[in-house]
């Protein structure tokens, strides 16, 4: 055949003939088919038939004349009426016999291969200039689902072909600076995967808004995967660490509970090929996938990575495609292409952004909305709420936009806004790629933004505290700094860690050129990620408010039990933190709540005791053996040892909070190994903090049951000076700098060094005074756990040192 080729015959280097999507297909079937990828089979119309199609139906001089109207591609009306009539001109063109000779008689072969009189089939552009290093072309054509019979696939073929001149494809091929006539589309045609009655959503091989290497990210819906390309359904999302995973464990770090309230699914009559259907609320609180099914898209994922980092001999980072078929009960991957936004940085740098002079209880009474955030970065600006695209001429240069969704036919519209805020969507909608690859920070799944943000209200979008995103009222100040991440030299001791509270940011932090994580607090993953008090689920009958049971029902679904849930979310929390920074060192301290705090969790009130003085009550090692909490404790530690031994991130060293005693310790020492965590076996190390003028003192008697000490300056300052650190009144009192204190933390370093142990601080006070910091680097301290905006200069600092010293 002149102008049909097979996905067999085809492979990655005959991108000019059959584009870059129909290229990626053959080269999977080729290549990967007997490392286990099912790739569903079909056949490219190749590129020189859309030639031929626009030559036979004189349509080259036309099109010239209507693109030459373009003035401005910034002029959305202009763009829209243009571009609608280009498509109307290819599609009512007529197809030359023989090229339909071609296309049927391909489709009868495929046809035939799978059994079937008309081949149920999906239409994909695939255009001759798609996924170069710096354009990706994802979402700028057409795509048709369930395409059946000669007649409906000869016209969506002219439709895809027409679909190279798209409102969003005009207008990408100019900002890039191609020519219109030197890009052409080739037709895929692919038999279909009953994801329509199954599951579908897409996989990338590295973490989308950092860059991060060693992440699978996986979301998914129900039905056909269109809903989630158009960002009307919030996908579940799961994300897979890549070490681990490869060294064959069950690296499921986390997992996120979308939606799905829609799903796409085949239509019953002629002309309506797919139907959109609310999924049953019984299926939108579980799981898309089983974690067979994850590990499988994983392992997917990374064999075509490697494959194709292989084959261009550098690293190719994979956005894929996949359907798990619900007729055959099979997964396949029906499309791959490199991943172009992070591929080609070369990370020589960092641009950090914060909010400047708000603290985060400020900024939270500021908030009008949450959603995901998309990118990394702050902007401030009016703005602009629509509903469609028909009012995008409002839309003002620096404007924020907020709608309810968009998809790539405003990348017009977006190339002039400083943020967005979508009501719909996921990390994967083509909103969010689009806000990808401009830069600008974007939120979407951002319920009610439209309702809750007002027209020309002056508003703040925050990307930069992790995977949550904020709007605030109000243009409030920003600060960035770019830092030249690969020159930062510096000595190898002390080590430089950080302080982490929050799992959504860990990927973010483990790029920085750190030596691992300082002080992991459990507790904020228990308060932010599981909002209940675990004693709730030890004995659940015991909650007695009906609306309280509803509440913690609602956070638990999707899990079987609430102990399953709260074990599987703390060990994901901490995992995506261990995962970050794998295989430096995490250490990870246990719940060190105060009863007040403890209380304030769903069904604290139920079993937390009322203590005139929290701050020096039941909290640390005297809680985790009382038996108001000891079962509680109990789930902590199957919450490490799921993150240890099924995650298989044995990079994590266990500390234990606010010890009073020598036998306290030694009770808690012996009820970690009762629990599985002794110390010492499968390399696990046990640290202590020391925080207390007892520990100071007789740090050598604790020190035989430990690897290592941290030291908490917060609480060890407060006890030296006898001020409670949330007194108000005596704020100026409570200051590490204090001589008391200073000797103290002097005193605990000599006691370490001279039993062999190791001894860092992980309290506020480096982070707060450099000039701290120097004195604890003078003492010899051989670790500094810093918060993460504090990193940074401090890193700058040793660098320069370091230089100036050789």
């Amino acid at each position: 055949m002149q102008y049909i080729k097979n996905f067999r015959e085809i492979g990655i280097h005959d991108g000019p003939s059959v584009g870059g999507k129909n290229s990626s297909l053959g080269q999977m079937i080729s290549t990967l088919s007997d490392a286990g990828i099912r790739v569903p089979h079909g056949f490219a119309i190749t590129a020189q038939a859309y030639w031929y199609y626009i030559t036979y139906n004189k349509l080259k001089e036309p099109i010239a004349q209507l693109l030459h109207t373009i003035t401005d591609v910034h002029n959305v009306p202009l763009v829209r009426k243009t571009g609608a009539a280009i498509r109307v001109l290819i599609a009512q063109g007529r197809m030359p016999d023989d090229l339909v000779h071609e296309i049927i008689t391909a489709y009868q072969a495929l046809s035939q291969q799978y059994g079937r009189q008309e081949c149920d089939v999906a239409v994909r552009s695939s255009a001759t200039a798609e996924d170069l290093p710096g354009a990706s072309f994802a979402g700028q054509h057409e795509t048709f689902l369930n395409v059946r019979g000669a007649a409906q696939l000869i016209q969506k073929c002219k439709e895809s072909m027409a679909s190279l001149f798209t409102d969003r494809a005009i207008v990408y091929r100019h900002e890039k600076g191609f020519d219109h006539f030197r890009i052409a589309l080739s037709v895929g045609v692919q038999k279909m995967v009953r994801s329509d009655k199954g599951i579908s959503g897409v996989a990338f091989s590295l973490d989308t808004e950092t860059g991060f290497k060693d992440v699978v990210i996986i979301n998914a819906l129900y039905g056909l995967g269109e809903l989630l390309v158009q960002g009307r359904v919030v996908p579940d999302e799961y994300v897979v660490h890549k070490p681990t995973f490869k060294a064959g464990y069950a690296a499921i770090i986390k997992k996120y509970l979308g939606n799905k309230d829609e799903r796409l699914v085949y239509g019953h009559a002629a002309m309506q090929r797919t139907v959109v259907q609310t999924v049953p609320e019984t299926m939108q609180h579980r799981w898309c996938l089983s974690d067979e099914q994850i590990l499988e898209i994983a392992r997917m994922t990374c064999t075509i990575e490697d494959a194709y980092t292989a084959l261009y001999g550098r690293w190719t980072p994979m956005d894929m495609e996949w359907a798990f078929d619900g007729v055959e009960h099979r997964m396949y991957c029906v499309q791959a292409r490199p991943e172009t936004v992070h591929a080609t940085h070369t990370n020589t740098s960092k641009r950090f952004y914060r909010i400047a002079d708000r603290t985060t209880e400020q900024l939270d009474q500021l908030t009008l909305v949450t959603g995901q955030s998309i990118g990394s970065s702050v902007a401030t600006g009016p703005a602009r709420v629509i509903a469609t695209l028909d009012a995008a001429d409002q839309v003002q240069e620096g404007d924020v936009l907020v709608t309810y969704m968009t998809d790539p036919d405003w990348t017009p519209v977006l190339k002039r806004i400083a943020g967005l805020v979508t009501e719909s969507g996921g990390r994967t909608c083509h909103a969010a790629i689009v806000a990808r690859e401009l830069g600008i920070p974007a939120l979407v799944g951002a319920a009610t933004a439209t309702k809750l943000i007002k027209d020309k209200q002056p508003i703040t979008v925050d990307c930069s505290r992790g995977a949550r995103g904020y709007v605030y009222a109000g243009h409030i100040p920003i600060e960035q700094q770019t830092v030249p991440v690969r020159d930062l030299v510096r000595p190898p001791s002390p080590k430089i860690m950080a302080n982490s509270a929050d799992p959504d940011n860990a990927f973010a932090l483990g790029v920085l050129p750190i030596d691992g994580v300082g002080l992991a607090r459990m507790e904020f993953i228990i308060s932010n990620q599981i909002q209940v008090h675990p004693m709730a689920f030890v004995h659940p009958t015991k909650i007695t408010d009906d609306a309280m049971r509803r509440a913690i029902a609602h956070r638990t679904r999707g899990y079987a039990t609430g102990k399953k849930f709260f074990i599987e979310t703390l060990a994901r929390g901490i995992g995506m933190i261990a995962a970050g920074l794998y295989p430096r060192p995490v250490i990870v301290r246990f719940s060190d709540f105060k009863s007040s705090e403890y209380s304030n969790l769903m069904g604290g009130n139920y079993f937390e005791p009322r203590e005139l003085n929290p701050m020096l009550g039941l909290r640390g090692a005297s809680r985790y053996t009382h038996p108001l909490y000891h079962d509680a404790f109990a789930l902590e530690c199957a919450a490490v040892t799921h993150a240890r031994t099924i995650f298989g991130l044995t990079n994590i060293i266990l500390m234990i909070p606010f010890v009073r005693t020598v036998d306290e310790a030694r009770a808690v020492i012996a009820l970690l190994k009762e629990h599985g965590l002794e110390r010492g076996k499968d390399g696990l190390k046990v640290y202590m903090m020391v925080e207390l003028p007892a520990n100071v003192f007789l740090l050598p008697d604790f020190a035989p049951l430990f690897d290592g000490f941290s030291i908490g300056s917060n609480d060890l300052t407060q006890l030296i000076l006898g001020v409670d650190r949330d007194s108000t009144l005596l704020t100026s009192t409570l200051d590490e700098r204090n001589k008391a204190v200073i000797a103290a933390i002097k005193l605990a370093i000599d006691h370490a060094h001279t039993c062999n142990k190791v001894i860092g601080i992980c309290g506020q006070a480096p982070s707060d005074y450099p000039d701290f910091a120097d004195m604890l680097i003078r003492m010899g301290i051989d670790s500094l756990s810093l918060s993460p905006d504090a990193i940074i200069p401090l890193l700058m600092k040793l660098s320069d040192d370091a230089v100036v010293t050789d």
